[in-house]
C-alpha cells in the first residue's frame, strides 16, 4: 500500500503538500493518506440487509439464507456486494469471510485493503447448524477434503485431500434433527456440509450433500458469532447474531428462545 501511495500523485501529504515517508513531521501537522479503490460493483438500492456492526474500518452484515455474497453469471445485481455498493459507492467490496448463498449469518466486509489484510485469517467464527438425525453430544470430525472428480463444485472426504477439522457440540435435538454449535480449525470449501454428510448427519436443506428440503428451503447453517481484533485499535470485538426462525422451527418444542 505504501509503494502505491508513493507513486500516486497526492498519495501522502503533510499540510497539503507532498511528503515522503522518511520526512520528519511535527506535532500539529496534518497527514493525509489518499487511497483510491477500483473494481466497483453496480449498486442496488432496492436491497436491504441488516447491519450487525460498523465502524470506520469494517462493516458486518447479517445476511439472509438466500443471498449470494458475490455476483456471478446467474446472480447479477442481487448480491451482498451490490447492497454494499449502494452504501459505499466509492469502495471496493472486500468480504473477509465468505458464506455460501444458502447460508445465513454474519459476513465481515473490510472498508479498505489495509483493514482487509489485517482481518484476513484473524476472525474466529461460531456456526450453528441443524442436521438430520441425533448426533453424539459432542465430537471432532478430522477428515481430509478434496474436490470431487469430474466436478468443479462438489467436495468429498478423500485421503489425498487437504486437512480439515471440525468441532461440534449438540445444543438440542428431537426425534428428527439435532441443533449443533460448530467451530472450525480449518476453512475448506463446503467443510461443514461435507463433514456432517460424511458421518451420516447431512445438513437439513442441503440437497447437494444428502440433506432434505422437506422442512426448510435453504441450508440450515448460520454464522452466529464472530470475534476479531479491530484493525487499528487492536480491541477484541465480538458480534453475535441469532439464527433465523425457520431453523428454530425445525426443533420447535425443544428449543425455544435460546433454551432447551
Amino acid at each position: 500500500m505504501l509503494t502505491k501511495l508513493k507513486r500516486q500523485e497526492g498519495g501522502i501529504t503533510c499540510n497539503g503538500l507532498p511528503v515522503r515517508t522518511i520526512d520528519t513531521v511535527k506535532n500539529g501537522d496534518v497527514i493525509i493518506i489518499k487511497t483510491s479503490d477500483t473494481s466497483l460493483l453496480e449498486p442496488n438500492f432496492s436491497l436491504d440487509v441488516p447491519v450487525a456492526f460498523e465502524n470506520e474500518n469494517l462493516i458486518i452484515f447479517n445476511k439472509s439464507g438466500n443471498m449470494p455474497v458475490h455476483p456471478s453469471i446467474k446472480h447479477q445485481g442481487d448480491t451482498l456486494g451490490n447492497f454494499f455498493a449502494s452504501l459505499f459507492p466509492e469502495l471496493t467490496f472486500r468480504p473477509v469471510n465468505r458464506l455460501d448463498r444458502d447460508t445465513s449469518g454474519l459476513c465481515v466486509v473490510a472498508k479498505s485493503a489495509y483493514s482487509a489484510n489485517l482481518l484476513q485469517n484473524n476472525c474466529s467464527k461460531v456456526y450453528y447448524a441443524v442436521v438430520h438425525g441425533i448426533t453424539d453430544e459432542c465430537g471432532t470430525i478430522n477428515a481430509p477434503i478434496a474436490r470431487e472428480k469430474e466436478s468443479i463444485i462438489l467436495r468429498c472426504v478423500r485421503e489425498d485431500g487437504k486437512n480439515a477439522v471440525t468441532h461440534y457440540k449438540r445444543i438440542a435435538h428431537n426425534e428428527k434433527y439435532s441443533l449443533l454449535e460448530i467451530k472450525l480449525e480449518t476453512g475448506r470449501t463446503h467443510q461443514i456440509r461435507v463433514h456432517f454428510s460424511h458421518i451420516g448427519h447431512a445438513l437439513a436443506g442441503d440437497d447437494l450433500y444428502g440433506g432434505k428440503r422437506d422442512d426448510i428451503q435453504h441450508h440450515a447453517l448460520h454464522c452466529g458469532e464472530i470475534s476479531f481484533k479491530e484493525p487499528l485499535t487492536s480491541e477484541i470485538i465480538t458480534v453475535k447474531s441469532d439464527f433465523p426462525d425457520d431453523m428454530k422451527n425445525l426443533l420447535k418444542g425443544v428449543y425455544e428462545n435460546g433454551k432447551n
